[in-house]
């Protein structure tokens, strides 16, 4: 027997985590992260109250418990951390198949319903497991006046279908941020293009992502001794002498390579790094959106203090502003004095008084910032390419979205899982009656 005290005091622990658990998330939010979180603090509070118990009667467990506990805490830490952005989507993915996740839910529990009944009369009608199970069948029975599912709207109401945005083109069709690239989402019929943006050493905007070559080029052939610099720090011309699309048919990134034709292959192998003017062309004569990061170029670099204006140079010279969403932040005040045609985009969330002062009309966020978009103001959400992600933008009323998979979600004619909430009642009640149903006739048949 634990001492009253100590246990007492792990029981104390233990409420006080369940009042944090509660406390740390508003009454909007998922109930299945509050549910994940509280069983994951609970648990290294019951951890916390076996080493107290244990410790005055144990001695020779005090270390092994001990390191549990603090693997326990850090390993919760680091997940938590690491899987930051995973936890998001899964909350996301609950709520847009709610509705069908309880469906489940209730057909399990009429299914776990034969062994339950079996188990009880076998013990002479006692036992605590019909009660638990009965209270947990109750307790689904109520779930959907709790739940939410944007996709669960009125006849009539729903929106457009997001704009799509080539997210560096069509990277599962050509290597990213390649002319191909940029020609496959086009044929893929995506409104928009998505690229980034650095500055050559002799003042070239060109198209590259990473910081440096390595990934998206042959610079460790060409180049051997000079593959850790960054991007910037080459001239244009050294950059013409790099391929930057054999890597895609070697390393299959999202494994459609094998799927290219021939002739694509062939275009692929041959593809080089672009200058933001062939980019800009592309989208002109397609009359496409344009959308890209900046990046400037490092200390030492001849044109680290007139980056801005020599992009902004490229961009009037080569398409109409309008057409081009202008999402770097630095000095834009002035690049709107200088063009006010840019369609000035923001990376971050304000008020909307703070976005008019700054002239922002767009707003470009990660998906799971998705309870944030606003009537207001249009959004862009990146990096969206699941059909099933897709459908929760659309019922959200996203107006556009980053993806990478522009040439499956353009075939999409509507939401994969739209529902008016007539049509969730019906399928609601349905449930549930036939779920009680046929667990009382499973109960009646072991009496």
């Amino acid at each position: 027997m634990c001492p009253n005290m100590q246990l007492s005091t792990g029981m104390c622990c233990i409420s006080a985590e369940i009042r944090k658990g509660k406390d740390a998330f508003s009454p909007r939010q998922d109930r299945g992260l509050i549910l994940i979180m509280l069983s994951v603090r609970v648990t290294v509070c019951q951890r916390a109250c076996i080493v107290q118990l244990l410790l005055p009667t144990s001695p020779a467990l005090n270390t092994g418990l001990v390191v549990t506990l603090l693997f326990s805490v850090a390993a919760t830490a680091v997940l938590s951390d690491l899987w930051s952005k995973e936890w998001k989507t899964l909350l996301l993915s609950l709520q847009v198949t709610a509705p069908f996740l309880h469906l489940g839910a209730v057909s399990i529990m009429a299914v776990l319903s034969w062994p339950i009944a079996l188990h009880f009369f076998r013990m002479n009608k006692k036992g605590k497991v019909l009660g638990l199970f009965l209270s947990a069948l109750f307790s689904l029975y109520l779930v959907p006046l709790g739940m939410y599912s944007p996709c669960i709207k009125e006849a009539g109401t729903l929106g457009p279908a997001p704009t799509l945005i080539g997210h560096r083109g069509a990277p599962m069709l050509a290597p990213e941020n390649t002319i191909m690239s940029f020609e496959k989402a086009v044929e893929a019929r995506g409104q928009g293009l998505e690229t980034d943006v650095t500055i050559s050493y002799d003042g070239v905007p060109f198209l590259m992502h990473d910081s440096t070559l390595r990934r998206t080029t042959n610079v460790e052939d060409v180049f051997p001794n000079r593959t850790h610099l960054d991007a910037s720090m080459f001239t244009w011309t050294e950059l013409q002498q790099l391929n930057a699309g054999s890597w895609f048919l070697s390393r299959d990134p999202f494994g459609t390579a094998s799927s290219l034709s021939d002739e694509d292959r062939l275009q692929a192998q041959n593809q080089s790094v672009p200058s933001l003017a062939q980019f800009l062309e592309v989208a002109a004569k397609s009359s496409r959106l344009v959308l890209f990061d900046l990046r400037r170029p490092p200390y030492g670099h001849p044109y680290r203090q007139s980056y801005i204006n020599t992009t902004l140079e490229v961009v009037q010279a080569h398409i109409n502003s309008s057409q081009v969403l202008w999402l770097p932040s630095e000095d834009r005040k002035l690049v709107h004095a200088v063009d006010p045609e840019l369609q000035q985009t923001s990376g971050e969330k304000a008020s909307i008084q703070e976005l008019t002062d700054e002239h922002i009309v767009r707003l470009n966020l990660h998906y799971s910032s998705i309870k944030y978009l606003s009537v207001n103001i249009s959004t862009n959400l990146y990096v969206i390419s699941q059909p099933w992600l897709y459908t929760l933008a659309w019922c959200a009323g996203a107006q556009s979205v980053t993806t990478n998979s522009i040439h499956i979600l353009s075939r999409m004619s509507k939401p994969l899982f739209l529902m008016t909430p007539e049509e969730y009642v019906l399928m609601w009640i349905l449930t549930d009656v036939v779920s009680a149903v046929l667990i009382f006739a499973i109960f009646v048949f072991h009496w």
